[in-house]
């Protein structure tokens, strides 16, 4: 782990002699600003402020929205910063840095957004007439079947993991480098996936389940970034092109990618399920205290 740390920190320092697509640029680490993801994260958060400030006025005690607010900020940060900070430059010339803003978007951002349960609050950040409609909508049951349906536990479960694996098949990641529409629904898909599946462990599934159903992503994902750890040969060839320009090899890039899925965000996926085991345990114990 100390090595991947020490490898990953001279790789943000180093200064590369060229970039993605042969093009030179300077040592300056640049910001990413596309609209077509900055604004899908700025307004929600500003309507999320709105509301806060709305309902902080009439709640006497906020300690759990203060709570929640912290939780939902955060995760809106980290976001951001995966998103729209030098990482996603460095993740375009780098496999392995585009893999962890990937985990950082499904295992940081996504279970810290959906702990925090914002939709109330965001509803708050309307004007009284739009709240009312948008509402309604949310209550429909156009809307309110399928989400109850992709948020079961086994079906999210599901959906995130197809997404996982689909976007990680090797022609297919590589279009996504060199293709800017396709490489904006790759986030989207990785992110409203994630916010289904923990949104599922959360909130829609007893801690015993939701045990479970962390062990097995922590266990697909694991032996996805194996895969991509232990290949003798170069399988992401598009994506690993700019490797050399940082010291490394293409097929290192990508082992180091592959480690990165395979040990820190399964570590994730590994103490969010030993949490909910140790909460089952609890709460068995408590009930059967009750029953005595």
């Amino acid at each position: 782990m100390s090595a991947l740390i020490c490898t990953l920190i001279s790789l943000i320092i180093a200064t590369p002699a060229m970039a993605h697509g042969e093009e030179a640029h300077g040592s300056g680490l640049p910001w990413t600003f596309d609209p077509w993801i900055v604004l899908p994260v700025a307004i929600p958060a500003a309507l999320y402020g709105v509301g806060a400030v709305r309902l902080a006025w009439r709640r006497k005690r906020p300690g759990t929205m203060l709570i929640r607010a912290l939780m939902y900020s955060s995760g809106m940060l980290t976001l951001a910063g995966a998103l729209f900070s030098p990482l996603h430059w460095l993740g375009e010339h780098l496999f392995s840095f585009h893999m962890i803003e990937h985990e950082i978007v499904m295992a940081v951002s996504a279970p810290l957004i959906v702990f925090a349960r914002p939709v109330g609050v965001i509803l708050w950040g309307l004007p009284a007439a739009a709240r009312r409609v948008v509402g309604s909508m949310i209550c429909s049951p156009l809307i309110r079947g399928p989400w109850e349906w992709c948020t079961s536990a086994t079906n999210a479960t599901i959906i995130h993991g197809v997404a996982i694996w689909a976007w990680h098949v090797p022609i297919l990641f590589d279009a996504v480098v060199t293709d800017t529409a396709l490489h904006r629904l790759q986030h989207l898909s990785f992110f409203v996936t994630a916010i289904l599946f923990w949104w599922a462990i959360a909130w829609r599934s007893d801690y015993g389940a939701s045990a479970w159903h962390l062990f097995v992503t922590m266990i697909h994902t694991s032996v996805l970034g194996a895969l991509m750890a232990l290949a003798p040969r170069v399988l992401y060839v598009a994506q690993t092109q700019t490797a050399t320009t940082w010291g490394l090899t293409p097929l290192e890039d990508q082992q180091l990618a592959g480690m990165i899925m395979w040990v820190p965000a399964g570590t994730i996926y590994a103490a969010a399920a030993m949490t909910m085991m140790a909460l089952w345990i609890r709460s068995s114990s408590e009930r059967e205290a009750r029953d005595a």
